[in-house]
């Protein structure tokens, strides 16, 4: 057995090969994650709680409804602005996708 193994460059990238990726687009990337996932579990909660408090109170469903829908758009519009896109995408349905979907259960 010899006492210097062959290293191993199979686990190792070659730096030339490295793609070069701006700090600015990483930010607004971190940036949209967090924020994602800061507006989007109170989206899906409101949506997700909507039908049990619809069967309590009609109004107060379609309240926690509607909130959800708000709180979908103004993430989804968020990061359309984080990435410097514009507001009128169809990005957009992502946004109300939790509220369609309680919907059904709602009414």
């Amino acid at each position: 057995m010899s006492a210097n193994p062959a290293p191993r460059r199979f686990l190792r990238s070659d730096p030339s090969r490295r793609r070069k990726v701006p700090i600015e687009t990483v930010q607004r990337w971190v940036f949209a994650v967090i924020l994602i996932h800061i507006g989007g579990s109170p989206a899906l909660a409101l949506a997700a709680y909507s039908p049990h408090m619809e069967q309590v109170k009609h109004s107060t469903g379609v309240g926690l409804w509607i909130m959800s829908g708000v709180v979908g758009l103004a993430t989804t519009a968020g990061v359309l602005l984080i990435h410097q896109r514009s507001l009128l995408s169809p990005w957009l349905v992502i946004g109300v996708l939790p509220m369609t979907v309680a919907a059904f259960y709602v009414f």
